[in-house]
């Protein structure tokens, strides 16, 4: 058997072929480099894997931040790794609790019972003749045995739970729950809703990933791919609706509202304030520039 032959050199004496980087080394079990490793993670559905790696990958000195991936003749790709690594996580914390918002319509018992269309318990004056109560006949006068305000007998014995934290009608059972973002009663949206917006604090043991308060918005906003990312992250992880839409509404802008996807998200933003008239007038405008199913079901929930 003949030796191998050697493998081509360019002028200088370089090897021929991709070549990588000192910070590309292999690392973890599959043998990958960390972005890679953690972009497998994601495409298998293994979301707190990825965002352990890209949080390793987040926490590098600033000088391994910018890495050269492969270098073929006259072409070199450049990727900025923190860029990558913040969008991937991003991504990763937002597919933990992303909920589709068409499904999520699930009707629940105070659905059920706080209906709009309900029928007057009293009648109009005039309509109706007054007829003589019951009680004022010759039956056994309440104060021989009082009874509660419900109607029963008070006996002597007490239970919990049944003579004073009881409340007597449907209006008293529903007045007091009350969530922290809106004044309607707890139904199976809202608790949802409140549920989304404590997913930071149950994911991130350290405080939330992204601090919104010092978020400049509009620098975002300018660069597409990063600005879908981060509303998702904010209108789903953080449900803090208020910012996403300030986010919707300038990357809208400067894509010279041409791009349906966000008129949609803009859409979804004033569905969840409660605004249907607003949330009509952009989910018609996103469907004249693309027909899409999605779009449809959002405009059949307005």
């Amino acid at each position: 058997r003949s030796a191998p032959a050697p493998a081509r050199r360019h002028r200088g004496g370089r090897r021929r072929g991709p070549r990588w980087s000192s910070c590309c080394t292999p690392a973890g079990a599959m043998g990958l480099e960390p972005l890679f490793q953690a972009w497998s993670y994601f495409r298998r559905r293994k979301f707190r894997e990825c965002a352990d790696v890209c949080s390793q990958l987040l926490e590098r000195p600033p000088g391994e931040q910018i890495i050269y991936l492969v270098s073929r003749g006259y072409f070199t790709f450049c990727f900025i790794l923190i860029q990558a690594a913040w969008n991937l996580k991003t991504r990763a914390l937002t597919e933990m609790v992303y909920v589709d918002e068409i499904d999520m319509d699930q009707e629940g018992i105070a659905e059920m019972i706080l209906d709009e269309n309900a029928i007057a318990q009293v009648a109009r004056p005039g309509t109706s003749l007054k007829l003589p109560g019951t009680s004022q006949g010759g039956g056994p006068s309440p104060a021989v045995r009082p009874v509660t305000q419900s109607g029963r007998p008070i006996t002597g014995f007490v239970r919990p739970s049944t003579q004073s934290g009881r409340p007597s009608t449907m209006e008293q059972a529903i007045r007091t729950p009350r969530t922290a973002l809106t004044a309607r009663p707890i139904t199976s949206a809202s608790g949802g809703y409140v549920r989304l917006g404590t997913a930071s604090m149950l994911t991130n043991p350290d405080g939330p990933f992204i601090n919104l308060s010092r978020l400049n918005l509009t620098k975002y906003a300018q660069k597409p791919k990063l600005a879908k990312a981060l509303f998702e992250y904010i209108f789903h992880h953080e449900n803090d609706v208020k910012n996403a839409l300030d986010l919707a509404a300038l990357a809208t802008e400067h894509a010279q509202f041409k791009d349906w996807w966000w008129k949609v998200q803009i859409g979804k933003c004033y569905y969840r304030l409660g605004l249907y008239r607003e949330a009509e007038k952009q989910f018609k405008s996103a469907l004249k520039q693309q027909d899409m199913v999605d779009t449809i079901l959002y405009l059949a929930k307005v």
